[in-house]
């Protein structure tokens, strides 16, 4: 298992746990408002200069930005490794 931050690039994952706590409550509620959940299909895009911040992730049909730290919260299952 991995965090999202410790995504591939490209390569698809599926959510399996998200640390709630880790994150503050507005970063919470939007991400909970944008269905972020266990199940949610995600895959990391882009990041920022250098391998740093923002991270261009797309969680389910949309594409999110989150900063590293935030990304950590996320616990991914790599698409081949759930197979």
């Amino acid at each position: 298992m991995l965090r999202a931050d410790q995504l591939p690039y490209g390569q698809p994952g599926t959510i399996t746990g998200i640390d709630w706590p880790h994150l503050d409550l507005s970063t919470a509620s939007r991400l909970r408002d944008f269905g972020v959940d266990e199940g949610v299909s995600i895959e990391l895009m882009h990041s920022g200069p250098f391998g740093r911040n923002p991270l261009a992730l797309r969680i389910g049909r949309m594409t999110v930005a989150l900063r590293r730290n935030q990304a950590a919260a996320i616990h991914v299952t790599l698409a081949d490794a759930a197979e």
